[in-house]
């Protein structure tokens, strides 16, 4: 184990490091020629214009004003000076709520740490078992653990009061700010500009009608039951290959612009080969043969496109039904449209970035099978695979995981996708790094111990993995947000696209990437800091300062990147939270349950008993604001509803909400392309209580 000079010295390269990252992501932000890259989403909304289109051919590249470099830092309280509502509306509230859970860690660690040297960290110094026991290496690092206790002294006892304060400032700080997440989206619902999903209900199991075909049995069915709101709906076309066919078209379409840009160039005729990556096969003309290919594709794409709208069967068992009002959808997206419960499902429509059309073809029928493969592949497959792979490639393979299961919106693979990782981070990272072997060997141990044993198990290796987490935190922490902040491989990719397929202004707009905040991959690592600051809050303190760092910095960071760099993928309004509660609340449970498994070995008296109430508070602690907060995150309430429709009456009486909502469903291969026909109802239709159908009975 490394002690506390080695630990120094660690901690001063990695601040060298960081501040190495610092000077690079300056100098590289300052430069004309990198100014799309940096600041994206300025560029996106109009605002800011290219530096390079003024000054000498020199000034156009680089920046030769000295005195930007001297206020290299000048980033940071750039970074702080959008207020939080002005934030919200800039980035959004998907954003804003993100940002948060940094500030809840350091609202969180940041007092732990706190008592934790004011109080803990004496008790451990003074214990001097360590210094008593012959041919025993230790360091100073164990000296200010709770290794320097003696077993069965009464200072365990110290540890124990400090576990429930430090139990009881967490249950403050995450109710707190449960509450206002909670009345941020109230707000943010009752204030939000009219919206498509706001009026849209997406409906599932549609049943077969012999007579009707699907669109006709909508409207048919919401007619006669929702006579005085229903407006309209877009039936649901499986369109996945038609999709395909449109991407790959797109992928030849930039191959052709980079060859025809060339020959521009050079006035020589580029050579290509017909095999894989064109490198393989026969050399023929470039131009031609992707001019070739795609007139094929184009060909194809027409095709298909025409069969998905002239066959019944493309048509999916599934609509889009928008209302007349947000009142009227809240009713339907909330309650059971059918005495029989398993068909005409609904639920709130995403809004149309948020939908993710591939998975909306899935017979609804099928989502139940699948979710329970997927589940037994995780169980009985999954962790052999983990073993053998990077890391960084378990995300991508989550999420395709995810994608089998069906789920019909962006936000909800996310969110599924966060919930895995967060999984695996906590067996193979945490448990895995606690425990020496292999994730089976660890099972193993496990199945061959009693349940009240596993505690003890884990939570005697605590101590001794403390310069591991010191060490991983400084090098994982700092990576990733090294990473974030340069954006070097957002960097190369704009360069080459700037440099091979852009020739106008609107190409050079649609070469810059300015990224998403990924929550499925961040907040997962974000728990696993959590994790270990509550973990070692009591056990080893001296771990809780490099964790208060990476929660500062990577606030700053982020806040940075959300204001300058990210375009939002979609807006969900913070339904995500519930799930960060949660997974804060089962990192504390963990902590609790470990530190009982540790005193458990030190031979203190009745500690189990008394640390006993601790995971019992903590459970019934998140029951509590499940239930006094949650429904804020999954309903809409008809009051809410009824005043925002009360009020946009009063503001905007002529209102044409079917025009409005008229292409919002359609799915993206279609748009701009073809003119969907919606039902549409003349006034005397609209007022007539019997409804027009082709049923025979």
């Amino acid at each position: 184990m490394a002690n506390l000079g080695e630990i120094s010295v660690s901690a001063a390269l990695n601040l060298l490091s960081a501040f190495a990252f610092l000077v690079a992501f300056a100098i590289l932000r300052l430069q004309p020629i990198n100014d799309r890259v940096y600041f994206p989403k300025w560029y996106r909304r109009g605002i800011r214009n290219s530096p390079r289109r003024s000054g000498v051919c020199v000034t156009r590249f680089v920046n030769l004003d000295w005195r930007t470099y001297i206020k290299f830092l000048n980033w940071m309280p750039a970074a702080f000076r959008m207020p939080e509502l002005e934030l919200i509306d800039h980035a959004g509230l998907d954003s804003v709520v993100y940002i948060r859970i940094y500030l809840i860690g350091l609202k969180v660690i940041g007092p732990l740490a706190v008592l934790a040297f004011l109080v803990l960290v004496p008790v451990n110094w003074t214990g001097e078992t360590l210094e008593g026991v012959k041919n025993l290496a230790y360091n100073d690092i164990d000296k200010l653990s709770i290794s320097n206790v003696p077993d069965g002294s009464k200072r365990f006892w110290v540890h124990i009061v400090m576990s429930y304060v430090f139990a009881l400032w967490t249950f403050y700080v995450l109710y707190v700010e449960y509450k206002e997440v909670a009345a941020m989206r109230l707000r943010y619902l009752a204030s939000e500009n009219r919206r498509p999903d706001q009026f849209t209900v997406l409906v599932r199991n549609v049943p077969p009608d012999p007579d009707e075909t699907v669109s006709e049995h909508i409207e048919h069915f919401f007619r006669v039951n929702h006579p005085d709101s229903y407006l309209t709906h877009q039936v649901v076309y499986n369109a996945n290959k038609l999709a395909k066919l449109v991407q790959k078209k797109k992928s030849l379409q930039n191959w052709y612009t980079y060859y025809f840009n060339k020959y521009e160039r050079t006035s020589k005729r580029p050579i290509t080969r017909t095999g894989f990556g064109g490198v393989v096969g026969t050399k023929v003309d470039a131009i031609d043969y992707y001019s070739s290919e795609i007139q094929k594709l184009s060909e194809a794409e027409a095709l298909e496109r025409e069969k998905v709208l002239t066959d019944p069967k493309a048509i999916v068992r599934a609509a889009f039904v928008s209302f007349k009002s947000r009142w009227a959808a809240a009713v339907c997206a909330q309650t059971q449209l059918s005495h029989n419960p398993t068909i005409w499902l609904t639920e709130w429509a995403p809004e149309p970035r948020d939908v993710y059309w591939r998975n909306l073809a899935i017979p609804y029928f099928d989502l139940t099978i699948r979710r329970k493969s997927v589940r037994s592949f995780i169980q009985g497959f999954l962790p052999g695979i983990v073993l053998k792979i990077f890391l960084i490639l378990l995300p991508t393979i989550l999420m395709m995981m995810s994608k089998v299961e069906g789920f019909s919106s962006c936000s909800s693979l996310d969110r599924r996708l966060a919930g895995k990782y967060h999984l695996f981070l906590l067996i193979n990272v945490f448990l895995g790094s606690i425990i020496t072997g292999t994730a089976f060997q660890q099972l193993k141990t496990f199945l061959h111990q009693p349940p009240t044993e596993i505690p003890k198990t884990v939570g005697e290796s605590i101590p001794m993995k403390a310069t591991f987490f010191i060490t991983y935190i400084m090098v994982d922490g700092w990576a990733g947000i090294a990473a974030e902040i340069l954006r070097l491989v957002p960097l190369v990719i704009f360069h080459l696209k700037n440099m091979f397929l852009v020739k106008t202004e609107q190409d050079r707009e649609e070469a810059m990437d300015p990224g998403c905040l990924n929550f499925a991959t961040y907040e997962p690592k974000i728990q696993l800091y959590f994790l270990l600051g509550l973990v070692y809050s009591a056990v080893t303190p001296v771990l809780l300062p490099f964790v208060i760092i990476f929660f500062a910095f990577s606030y700053v960071v982020f806040r940075h990147q959300v204001i300058n760099v990210y375009a939002q993928r979609y807006e969900s309004g913070g339904s995500f939270w519930p799930d960060v509660h949660r997974r804060l609340l089962i990192g504390l449970l963990i902590s609790q349950l470990l530190l009982m498994g540790l005193l458990s070995t030190k031979s203190v008296e009745k500690s189990t008993i008394a640390l006993l109430p601790l995971p019992i508070l903590t459970i019934w602690f998140h029951v509590y604001c499940k239930g006094r907060f949650q429904s804020a995150f999954v309903r809409f309430s008809l009051q809410d509803a009824m005043t925002k429709d009360t009020l946009e009456r009063a503001t905007e009486p002529n209102l044409n909400l079917r025009a409005y909502l008229k292409d919002a469903y359609v799915h993206p291969v279609f748009k701009g392309r073809i003119h969907f026909e919606s039902p549409l109802l003349v006034p005397d239709e609209e007022n007539n209580t019997l409804v027009l159908t082709r049923r025979s009975s």
